[in-house]
């Protein structure tokens, strides 16, 4: 029997298969060469804008990576160079902080959403405040701390003091505050019963069933509180863009809104 034949072509075809299923091997799948944005934000957006960041994903998009923190701490990350694509502040102060030095896309800035300022209580607490001039707040600390994000440097604190300050108590507790380096710790503190009482937003009494709102603080007793969103100047992710103008659209700011935000 004659021996078979051997095609001079068939060497050449079993190379070419091997370098395509080589390649295909070495090449990452389409939907892992997108990256989804770096997102800095303020701590008391936390459960709204995860679920912003959810519903962005099921539109096939690559999950985005959010950080919280207190707005202060995150602009201070990224004036030192740390990476990220999105800057969510609790107020305009630390965005004007980065836009002064051109860290932020000016044209992307949107101021998106409001909040408000509540007094809470342990959920079991029977405190209750008429939150007017001279109320006696001290009193109703009963000996114990105010839990408040650090008025320095903190929106929440800010805003909090600015607000015992012109209804004339901020003298009789400044002596008992809890200072805590983020509104959502200040929360903590009374959800643990580690302070009778604290000063958060409205939106974070809303996250902790431990808590209760036990009085609200009338808006013009501080500047308004209004939270700007912008992309940074150092990000080159082309999602970054494309959530950004998600969460500030009709879709997105319906979004806010059922976690207890006011949206812009």
């Amino acid at each position: 029997m004659e021996p078979a034949l051997l095609s001079p072509f068939r060497p050449v075809r079993h190379c070419l298969v091997l370098c395509i299923l080589l390649l295909a091997a070495l090449a990452p799948p389409a939907h892992a060469q997108a990256r989804g944005p770096l997102v800095l934000a303020a701590a008391s957006l936390q459960e709204a804008l995860t679920a912003a960041a959810d519903s962005w994903t099921k539109k096939g998009h690559p999950r985005p990576v959010l950080s919280f923190a207190a707005s202060s701490a995150l602009a201070r990350q990224i004036a030192a160079k740390a990476p990220a694509d999105l800057f969510f502040s609790a107020d305009q102060e630390w965005m004007d902080y980065l836009a002064g030095r051109n860290l932020i896309v000016s044209a992307t800035r949107v101021d998106l959403l409001t909040n408000r300022l509540v007094f809470v209580a342990p959920v079991r607490s029977r405190v209750s405040l008429v939150v007017r001039p001279a109320f006696p707040l001290a009193e109703a600390l009963g000996g114990g701390r105010l839990a408040l994000a650090d008025p320095d440097a903190v929106p929440a604190g800010r805003y909090a003091k600015e607000a015992l300050t012109r209804l004339k108590v901020w003298p009789s507790v400044e002596g008992n505050i809890a200072r805590a380096e983020n509104v959502r710790a200040a929360l903590a503190l009374v959800s643990r019963g580690a302070a009778p009482l604290g000063i958060v937003y409205a939106t974070d009494a809303r996250a902790d069933s431990s808590v209760r709102v036990a009085g609200w603080i009338p808006a013009n007793t501080h500047e308004p509180i209004v939270y700007p969103v912008a992309r940074l100047a150092a990000s080159s992710n082309p999602e970054a863009e494309s959530f950004r103008r998600f969460i500030v659209s009709a879709e997105g700011k319906a979004i806010f809104r059922q976690y207890g935000f006011g949206t812009r």
